[in-house]
């Protein structure tokens, strides 16, 4: 803990020692892993909906939100320490760091959004800061100026705030989209950042992110594969490949050649690791196992490996260093999302659709019969609003926080009761 500060351990409402022998990072740690919140991730979306097929046995061994963000935190916690951070920090900001994620996944997101444009629109990150410091209930402040009261959610330490924020900038400044503070947070948000510079993330959050880019970019494809998304024979053929890497280029990274990445493509499949199929025996799935964890080892070391050669061998912490990642690997990365979105997405896309109108549908039914279609935190929210916005706020906070079957359930119910 010596290369962190006081200040990176301050909590935004002063909290009275505890007497067992904790740091504050582990205590963090402790808190989000007992939230409901990261519980309710267990039942969104990953790559299928945890809802979908539920007697499947394939779709019962996908990953989930929660254990996509449990995997995160392994492989955030071993970079991390790797390179002198505490381990613990950055272990709570990748458990954290999709706590905000609505159901269906990021398919969600684009339909919340689209229903909170008149509040301020919706944006997966940001919402992950509002359940950390105000809807998920543990810690209130002192009655009074400023916060009066209110619910400040976990109350965890700065450092781990910040290290939980990819888009540490509002709606006003997004970039392609993304921001990470809705102007109701933005008080929160200025604390945490307090001593930051400009837009720049900490260097622990710059871990969480490349574990979250590494872990999601290889297990969605061994999960992709596992439910049959994916056959290894077409990947061969290279006219194949190069639609995959039209789909990685418009996606994901505009600025690399299509040639770049179609070398980058082959050298890949190149590998001695690369299985040339899969069909669910025991000896196929060894060696798709063998094939995921040498990738995360590769994604991992060559961004410790780099980011040694150009900081030294000192602790790593805070504002104090950039992560640095080869392009090799990024456009690599890039790829496997690549594969994924090509084969999983867009070829689900009806599905998506589908989705997408339940979520907007359900918005509408809940928001004309709010406050009763509200459970009673977010009825209470509803009640304590000043405007319209506040209002809509309330109901979107409240469908974000449901699970894929429990969004479908409600929709049904309150589509049920319209009808009679």
């Amino acid at each position: 803990m010596t290369d962190y500060s006081d200040h990176d351990r301050r909590r935004w409402v002063p909290e009275a020692p505890k007497r067992r022998d904790r740091t504050a990072f582990e205590r963090d740690r402790a808190r989000v892993l007992h939230s409901a919140a990261l519980r309710r991730l267990a039942a969104k979306t990953q790559v299928a909906s945890p809802a979908a097929d539920a007697g499947a046995d394939t779709v019962q061994s996908l990953r989930t939100r929660l254990t996509h963000s449990l995997e995160c935190a392994q492989v955030g916690r071993e970079l991390g320490k790797a390179l002198g951070c505490d381990p613990d920090l950055v272990e709570t900001a990748c458990l954290a760091h999709d706590i905000g994620h609505p159901p269906f996944g990021h398919n969600g997101e684009a339909a919340l959004d689209a229903v909170a444009r008149a509040c301020g629109g919706f944006e997966g990150n940001a919402q992950s800061l509002r359940v950390l410091t105000r809807l998920e209930p543990k810690s209130f402040a002192p009655d009074g100026p400023p916060l009066h009261g209110r619910s400040v959610g976990l109350n965890l330490t700065r450092a781990v705030l910040d290290a939980s924020m990819k888009y540490p900038w509002p709606q006003s400044e997004a970039v392609g989209g993304k921001f990470g503070v809705y102007s109701d947070d933005a008080d929160v948000a200025r604390w945490v950042r307090e001593g930051a510079e400009g837009d720049r993330t900490c260097f622990e959050a710059q871990v969480m992110d490349w574990s979250d880019d590494v872990a999601y970019s290889v297990h969605d494809l061994e999960d992709a594969i596992v439910a049959g998304h994916i056959d290894f024979a077409r990947l061969a053929d290279p006219a194949e490949r190069r639609l995959v890497a039209e789909t990685c280029r418009r996606l994901y990274c505009a600025d690399a050649d299509l040639a770049e990445l179609e070398e980058r493509f082959a050298g890949l499949l190149a590998q001695p690791y690369w299985p040339d199929r899969y069909d669910g025996t025991p000896r196929t799935l060894a060696a798709l196992k063998n094939l995921t964890s040498t990738l995360i080892g590769r994604f991992c070391l060559a961004a410790e490996d780099a980011t040694r050669a150009a900081h030294g061998d000192r602790p790593l912490t805070r504002h104090t260093a950039d992560l640095i990642v080869p392009r090799a690997q990024r456009l690599e990365n890039a790829l496997l999302k690549g594969i994924t979105a090509h084969y999983v997405w867009i070829s689900h896309e009806e599905i998506r659709a589908q989705q997408r109108t339940l979520i907007m549908e359900l918005a509408e039914l809940m928001l004309a019969g709010a406050p009763g279609t509200l459970d009673p935190g977010f009825r209470q929210a509803f009640l304590d609003a000043g405007d319209d916005a506040a209002r809509l706020r309330a109901v979107v906070d409240q469908i974000a926080s449901l699970t894929d079957m429990s969004a479908m359930v409600r929709h049904r119910m309150l589509s049920d009761r319209v009808r009679l």
